[in-house]
């Protein structure tokens, strides 16, 4: 089969290699999905660029664990009916070596869910790591009807899925962005409120959209950078839940402020959200694609073959939307 994959730590243009390998198939448990599409996320290039340093110690890695397709084979304890099914694929690359950047991927049988009859195979390779993140941001604690959410960066690849699930949960939804098109995003996906998080004083104008109310959750992309400012803005008893803080990895915490407050503060990772968290994320995900609520933002769509292209445009942190490589 064609595959992408990575023998050692670099640069994309460096590592990353595009040819033949054996077709994977299926063991026990497992369904062989014929790929037509592979998702690149952030965590996908941070692993490639040597953020897990034991993750080549059994050898190349196949990257990507976001994709869709259409079952082609089933091991034993999984129902031939399943032959043909049109599915989307999570958690290819973790804990494994054989991601999405592939023709084939012979993977458990639980993360190849159904894929509804309406949703492309490129809004299918959208689904793993951002709108489970995103699901897991937005109700890992509670129902959130009637209540005020910030999200912040929601034009970003999981805040605008946080956006859409809140809201249409029944939340009041504000969102920060830097520009009128990031704006204009989340408006669109249902926010009530935009906030310029570039501005000096972005959490008074929060408080502003509020009318003076303290927020009730926060679903956050920059957990260390913002805490001084959400800690200003959020209620007693509130919720943080983030899945990222890329500008402070290692964040100083003012532990009496936030105790007094009796905050949650949720870290989210797909890999590591139990599994029915995950499963509870597939059933509403399927819901939402049958009736056609979700907005999905592709901003490229390229060949196996510009795999490299993919990681860099990714890499470059200014894209709005999902990079999707076509397999098939």
């Amino acid at each position: 089969m064609q595959a992408a994959w990575f023998e050692r730590f670099g640069a994309a243009s460096d590592v990353l290699q595009v040819g033949e390998l054996d077709t994977p198939s299926p063991g026990p448990g497992e369904v062989l999905v014929r790929l037509s599409c592979s998702g690149i996320n952030p965590s996908d290039v941070k692993k490639r660029a040597g953020s897990f340093p034991n993750l080549l110690d059994e050898g190349l890695v196949v990257p990507n664990s976001d994709g869709a397709g259409t079952i082609e084979a089933v091991g034993t304890s999984v129902p031939e009916s399943r032959i043909g099914e049109r599915v989307w694929v999570y958690q290819a690359q973790f804990a494994r070596r054989f991601g999405t950047a592939a023709d084939y991927v012979a993977i458990d049988a639980s993360r190849a869910p159904q894929l509804a009859d309406a949703a492309s195979f490129e809004v299918g390779a959208c689904l793993g790591i951002p709108v489970m993140t995103a699901h897991r941001t937005v109700f890992a604690d509670g129902d959130v009807s009637g209540q005020t959410i910030l999200v912040t960066g929601g034009a970003g690849r999981v805040g605008h899925y946080a956006i859409q699930w809140a809201s249409q949960a029944g939340a009041n939804v504000i969102a920060t962005a830097s520009n009128a098109a990031d704006e204009e995003a989340c408006i669109s996906a249902g926010a009530a409120s935009v906030v310029n998080h570039r501005d000096q004083n972005w959490g008074a104008q929060v408080m502003d959209a509020t009318n003076g109310e303290l927020v009730d959750r926060v679903v956050d992309v920059e957990f260390g950078a913002n805490l001084p400012t959400v800690l200003d803005i959020i209620r007693v008893g509130g919720v943080i839940a983030t899945y990222s803080s890329t500008q402070n990895p290692e964040p100083k915490l003012p532990f009496l402020q936030m105790m007094y407050k009796d905050l949650t503060t949720r870290m989210v990772i797909v890999y590591a959200m139990p599994e029915s968290a995950k499963q509870a994320a597939i059933s509403d995900i399927g819901k939402a694609l049958g009736k056609e609520t979700l907005q999905h933002r592709i901003a490229h769509t390229l060949p196996l073959s510009d795999i490299v292209r993919g990681n860099e445009l990714i890499e470059t942190g200014d894209r709005r939307g999902a990079v999707i490589l076509e397999i098939a």
